[in-house]
């Protein structure tokens, strides 16, 4: 019988059972036994309430010891319980069973204390006269406030024995008639629960075999040690060819997901097979759109689709760099034959140069610019240290005015070191940025009156659109201020007399954005995603002067506060300089 799963099944069960309807019959005795003493001693201490409310007005009034008796044998009869009334001294009055002058004191019993302090007492002790274990239940006697002695009610534990005996056989009677039905109901659930494990243990045999028309067959054997042995005969089979194909698969996708170079499988008819992320996003498709679907519909661009073309044709790799126009792209493109896949197809592999060209232009035009930035002053330094060595001594007032050069030369590289300086440790991070609440006019007045001089000198009015209820920023005022600045500068500078410069600040969301707009020559469309390059200028035969660091200062400066900065510009009719700051917390439960 061990052997079988069914019995392994149902005998912990029937044990369990049999447990719990043991453990259940002692809990429900235990609960009976003391609900019955606790609505035993409730009835007794109520019998003994109203007891001393009756005999209250007969002691108050001084009837003697007859009339006591008399009432205390009357409502033992009628309630069939045991009736004592004692003194507030302890002396027996009147008892339904004894004879009060033959009885001890009664002071010192503990219901008799507890009345006579609490109102109420109840004890459960042996009583001598009945000769049985006793429950007792006593009420103070009072008469105008005053406990003037004590009615007493006893009746023998024996009574509540046999209501408890009664309860407790009634109960045993259904744990008797309900414990073989559970115990039947148990063998009934684990023979169904172990069929199917049954049947399926034999299918699993068969399949193991390779009998893949197998059919449930019944079996007498050990459940649990069949399935176990012909499951882990399927495992042993198939484990190995799953788990490497599942790792494989795993480590490829993994690995295609997160290159950062294009990958695509085409089949020999040219049709993709595999497409990663990478590939779908230079390609500007989806993965899903892609599969199935001619490579010439998803390369689009015909340099690729030719390169594919002579790959497959010439069964031999195909690099090539390509520009695509929309969206503007530099791409190295790899074509490689796939030799050893049958029916033959092509891995092409696409690298994102852009980012590399771009740094390479990027990194000439900045060698290109600080090489001109630097040959105007220095050539005038070389001029001036000429003149002067053949003037020094000749023409002294010369000779001062042409140091007076070489000064103001001098601080202009000065000025441009100073800033690629700043802008370096900008960039890197060593400008400690001191982050204060502060309010939007206090960041955008100084340098707007700053500047208003120059405005007035160059005839271009200038005005101020700051409202008094935007929320402070949260900013290094100082560099802030820097920022408005520069924009200011350059918006005066190049903006013709008779124009306007405006500066605007409004809440949008958790941020501020401010705004410098003028009137003036504006940015040529193609120079303006490079305006805040260093060094950049839009048009060197405008450019009034300056380092050209001006505005890569600027972007920093807003990019270590968490905002960002944009321009907007038509060539002729003006530009318009944005940047956004964050709005300091504390004013975010306020302001609306």
């Amino acid at each position: 019988m061990i052997h079988n799963i069914r019995w392994r099944i149902a005998i912990p069960y029937v044990a369990l059972i049999l447990l719990i309807m043991a453990g259940l019959s002692v809990y429900v005795s235990h609960i009976i036994s003391e609900t019955q003493m606790a609505n035993l001693q409730a009835h007794l201490t109520a019998e003994a309430r109203l007891i001393a409310d009756e005999l209250g007005p007969l002691l108050a009034a001084g009837e003697g010891h007859a009339a006591v008796n008399a009432l205390v044998r009357h409502q033992s009869g009628l309630l069939n319980h045991r009736i004592t009334v004692i003194d507030v001294d302890g002396t027996v009055l009147g008892d339904s069973h004894a004879t009060p002058s033959e009885m001890d004191n009664h002071r010192n019993r503990p219901e008799v204390r507890q009345a006579l302090s609490t109102g109420e007492g109840v004890s459960v002790r042996h009583s001598r006269t009945l000769d049985a274990e006793t429950i007792y239940a006593a009420a103070a006697i009072k008469a105008d406030g005053q406990t003037i002695g004590v009615a007493r009610v006893a009746v023998p534990i024996t009574q509540y024995e046999a209501n408890v005996s009664r309860l407790y056989r009634a109960f045993l009677g259904v744990t008797l008639l309900t414990t073989p039905l559970a115990i039947l109901l148990a063998i009934f659930i684990a023979g169904r629960t172990t069929r199917p494990i049954r049947q399926l243990t034999a299918v699993a045999q068969r399949l193991s075999q390779g009998y893949l028309s197998a059919r449930l067959l019944p079996t007498t054997r050990d459940e649990i040690g069949q399935l176990t042995h012909a499951f882990n005969r399927m495992a042993e089979q198939l484990q190995e060819k799953i788990s490497t194909l599942t790792r494989e698969r795993g480590q490829l996708i993994g690995v295609l997901s997160h290159m950062a170079d294009g990958v695509i499988i085409t089949d020999d008819e040219g049709r993709i097979q595999l497409i990663n992320a990478a590939a779908a996003r230079l390609l500007d498709t989806t993965e899903e759109a892609a599969l199935g679907r001619p490579c010439a519909q998803i390369l689009r661009h015909h340099q690729l689709i030719e390169l594919w073309r002579r790959c497959y044709e010439a069964n031999q790799e195909q690099i090539e760099t390509i520009e695509t126009s929309r969206p503007r792209l530099f791409l190295q493109a790899i074509i490689t034959p796939l030799k050893e896949v049958e029916p033959q197809g092509c891995l092409i592999i696409l690298q994102d140069l852009t980012r590399v060209r771009r740094l390479e232009t990027i990194r000439r035009d900045f060698i290109s610019n600080i090489s001109h930035e630097l040959r105007t002053p220095l050539a005038s330094l070389k001029a001036l240290t000429e003149t002067l060595r053949d003037s020094v001594r000749d023409d002294p007032p010369a000779a001062q005015r042409f140091l007076d050069h070489v000064e103001a030369e001098v601080d202009v590289l000065t000025q441009m070191v100073q800033e690629l300086l700043e802008l370096s440790r900008i960039e890197s991070g060593q400008v400690p940025m001191r982050f204060t609440p502060t309010p939007a006019r206090d960041v955008v007045m100084p340098p707007v009156e700053r500047l208003r001089p120059q405005a007035a000198r160059a005839g271009v009015a200038l005005t101020v659109d700051v409202p008094a209820d935007l929320p402070p920023l949260l900013a290094d005022a100082e560099r802030v201020q820097q920022v408005i600045t520069n924009l200011l500068h350059n918006a005066i500078k190049f903006t013709p007399s008779g124009g306007e410069v405006s500066i605007t600040a409004r809440a949008s969301h958790d941020e501020i954005v401010i705004s410098v707009r003028d009137t003036g020559i504006g940015i040529p469309a193609e120079d303006l995603h490079r305006i805040f390059e260093r060094f950049y200028k839009a048009d060197r035969a405008r450019s009034g002067g300056g380092t050209g660091l001006g505005l890569a200062i600027a972007k920093h400066i807003v990019q270590a506060h968490g905002g960002h900065i944009w321009a907007e510009s038509v060539e002729g009719r003006g530009s318009t300089f944005s940047f956004t700051l964050p709005a300091s917390r504390a004013s975010k439960g306020t302001h609306q």
